[in-house]
């Protein structure tokens, strides 16, 4: 038995009081396609009085949620039965992402989602600390994510270096920094006078712990009758940048961003808009620079995750699911 079917039976004795020994080895796998077997083991069990298929997932860090569902869905055609998804990590958007499209899941020791029966237990997510409980604030946001996103990934990193080249006071670099030890994300040292902090995790897994303590970098949008000026710190972004990353058509108005300070600036020179109507250009005021990457013409495809990721869109998400497979982990 593989060891994730072994931890949804001890999940599902502790939570629902069944059987430790109701799994077995699914008797028509064989018969599924090549790319199907080598995506998931298969194990069939009864959950009361429900023959399910659970579909766990053998390459959970290469899936993407789009390519999980449409997998899924072929299995479900040929085994003629309710099939759920098993993986032993899921970060929160993920999760609410298969429930707005009533995938069944099951992330042992965390949540499961069992629509087609009634099941959708939720109380045993697996609490942070009550220090990371709030949202990181927008300069601790902009400097993790510049972090995560270095050409050339290290674990340490000297936070001073990047506070400098987002212009941030050394008062606003010490709350950042305080912010993301207690958040549990990386943990401070000292060599010397100067203050490193160490990533506790992988670029993969600390980008899933501190989604949830994350915000959209959007504050509000505005619309202009003036096309776009040329200025270095401004970014395509919204639809405009996925687009740009994927196949996603292009928005009906183009969508730029720039920081509430760099507006401040800028606005006297633009006629705006009371709202949205044909011919304008949309402007996103972003609570911390859209240019973290300095090369490029998009803002950061993290920051731009974080502004879409309750898009309803089913499209948008799929693009945002190509997007997250372009990142550089």
């Amino acid at each position: 038995m593989p060891p994730l079917a072994a931890d949804v039976q001890h999940y599902l004795y502790e939570t629902l009081g069944l059987p430790k020994s109701g799994s077995q080895a699914w008797a028509n796998q064989d018969g599924l396609p090549y790319f199907l077997r080598d995506a998931f083991d298969f194990q069939a069990l009864d959950i009361l009085g429900h023959t399910v298929l659970l579909a766990l997932d053998r390459n959970p860090e290469k899936a993407s949620l789009g390519d999980i569902r449409a997998k899924l869905d072929k299995v479900r055609s040929v085994a003629k039965q309710p099939t759920v998804y098993v993986t032993k990590a899921l970060a929160s958007y993920e999760r609410k992402r298969l429930i707005e499209q009533k995938v069944p899941f099951i992330v042992p020791g965390n949540q499961l989602y069992l629509p087609d029966l009634g099941l959708d237990l939720r109380e045993y997510f697996r609490q942070r600390p009550t220090s990371a409980e709030s949202l990181l604030s927008p300069s601790a946001q902009a400097m993790l994510i510049t972090a995560l996103l270095r050409p050339h990934w290290e674990p340490e990193w000297h936070p001073a270096e990047v506070a400098a080249t987002l212009g941030y006071t050394p008062m606003t670099l010490s709350r950042a920094v305080r912010e993301l030890s207690a958040a549990g994300l990386a943990s401070v040292h000292k060599a010397g006078r100067s203050q490193y902090l160490t990533m506790a995790f992988s670029p993969q897994e600390t980008w899933e712990r501190a989604t949830p303590l994350l915000r959209s970098p959007v504050q509000r949008t505005v619309w202009t009758s003036t096309p776009i000026p040329a200025d270095r710190s401004i970014r395509l972004a919204g639809l405009s940048a996925l687009a740009h990353h994927s196949m996603l058509a292009e928005p009906r108005l183009p969508v730029h961003a720039v920081s509430r300070a760099a507006w401040q600036a800028l606005k006297s020179n633009v006629d705006e808009l009371p709202e949205a109507m044909p011919g304008a250009y949309a402007w996103q005021l972003w609570s911390y620079s859209p240019a973290l990457q300095p090369d490029s013409g998009t803002v950061d495809p993290l920051s731009l995750s974080l502004s879409l990721r309750d898009d309803p869109d089913e499209r948008v998400q799929s693009a945002l699911d190509v997007l997250k497979e372009q990142l550089p982990w």
